[in-house]
């Protein structure tokens, strides 16, 4: 199958690696030469190039760019492409994507591979990025089947997880799993900085061992991802934070009535939870 790419950077070139993996003639399409060379090189694609027309073969189209970019360049890119070419994206927020794309292409499925990596760009992508991860397909009503079916299809060689959900739910789980922690995050460093005791700061970070780290990852990562996540999925993501502010007064709460029975059962009931987001539930 003829299979195109829009956008070359970590997510975009690993899938072009897996792609050509599975036999598919990957092409591919980035805003620089540079990056169209480079990918060639590295082997995500067979062929790159910045002319779009070069999609104009390809069955299916994956739309890897940035979410500010997501729509934009699916206006440019639909004047290439023949009506019965399937286009899917990857973005992290689905809901105001759909929307748009929907009515304008019949053969659209959004779609949101749950991978990534703190590096970024072509240099970054690797074989195996989307394997055993989870890969959400968000049709609607007006989704042909065979639109469904065959990025499915893809999806499965890519031995990704298939989720199917509405895009609204989608982006209400997110918001819980994906764009608070990076907000959480952001908020943590942005305190620790805030110290104002010459000496305290210094060895603050001279101490930061792997807590801060795992917990601060997110939250240092690329600034244009985090704002888009704001700004895409604004109403969700505020929902969430207004919770997560309610829980941490209560942990303020019990910490400055010295309530240790209390924090200690909330402590608990978060170690019995924590396995069903990480998927490290004990066996029965």
């Amino acid at each position: 199958m003829n299979i195109g790419i829009l956008g070359l950077g970590l997510i975009g070139g690993s899938l072009g690696l897996d792609l050509r993996s599975q036999g598919h003639y990957v092409l591919g399409v980035s805003r620089r030469e540079s990056t169209c060379h480079r990918a060639v090189a590295l082997g995500c694609v067979d062929e790159a190039s910045v002319d779009m027309n070069l999609l104009a073969v390809a069955e299916v189209v994956f739309i890897c760019t940035p979410l500010a970019h997501i729509m934009p360049t699916f206006e440019q890119l639909i004047a290439h492409l023949p009506f019965t070419t399937v286009v899917t994206d990857v973005g992290s927020v689905k809901a105001p994507i759909v929307k748009e794309i929907s009515p304008l292409w019949n053969n659209f499925i959004g779609g949101h591979p749950m991978a990534g990596r703190t590096d970024s760009g072509i240099e970054a992508a690797i074989p195996n990025l989307f394997f055993q991860k989870p890969y959400v397909l968000t049709p609607v009503a007006t989704t042909p089947i065979r639109a469904i079916t065959v990025v499915e299809e893809i999806v499965r060689q890519l031995g990704a997880t298939i989720y199917n959900s509405s895009p609204e739910e989608h982006d209400r789980a997110v918001s819980w799993i994906s764009h608070l922690p990076v907000m959480v995050s952001a908020s943590l460093i942005a305190a620790c900085i805030s110290e104002t005791e010459p000496n305290v700061l210094p060895l603050a970070q001279k101490l930061a061992s792997t807590g801060f780290r795992d917990t601060s990852r997110v939250g240092g990562g690329n600034p244009e991802l985090g704002v888009m996540m704001a700004r895409y999925n604004r109403s969700y993501l505020l929902r969430s934070l207004l919770h997560y502010r309610h829980n941490l007064d209560e942990f303020i709460n019990l910490i400055e009535q010295e309530d240790w029975v209390a924090l200690q059962e909330k402590l608990e009931l978060n170690q019995q939870e924590r396995p069903r987001f990480t998927g490290q539930l004990p066996e029965l």
